[in-house]
């Protein structure tokens, strides 16, 4: 009997003691600054003769989540992939492509063919988040 109850109180006390699985956004250090703002379309007249491919050579798609960032926030750690959530938007956006070297502060949020859309949006101040990875020890005692 007493095997029994020692038995169910192991069983019981694993359960209760199961170990978090990270999250995707736990991975990383989160930092948030003040941006401005705009939109853009993968359209000719908005980029160059290749509306579809970034300055960082990814394929832009209608329904990605991807912005691109003024050169003065590559420097401060929103380099290409970097995870970026926007205030107002749904989901994480990643870095993928930057902008012309005269911009500064700013992003400009990939909205696909959807012109109305990004004409909407318009050009607006807010905040971001951006991911920095965390330095993950390896090194066992």
């Amino acid at each position: 009997m007493y095997k029994n109850i020692c038995i169910i109180l192991l069983v019981s006390l694993n359960l209760n003691c199961k170990k978090e699985e990270p999250t995707f956004e736990s991975n990383y250090k989160w930092h948030t600054i003040k941006v401005t703002a705009t939109a853009y379309n993968s359209v000719k007249n908005q980029t160059d003769s290749s509306p579809q491919i970034t300055a960082f050579g990814d394929s832009l798609k209608p329904g990605l989540k991807y912005i691109a960032v003024s050169n003065d926030l590559l420097k401060k750690g929103l380099k290409h992939d970097t995870p970026v959530k926007i205030k107002g938007f749904e989901g994480i956006y990643f870095v993928k492509d930057k902008m012309h070297a005269r911009k500064r502060n700013h992003i400009d949020i990939y909205m696909g063919v959807d012109i109305k859309a990004a004409k909407i949006w318009g050009r607006k101040k807010i905040s971001i988040d951006y991911g920095v990875p965390k330095v993950i020890d390896t090194v066992k005692n």
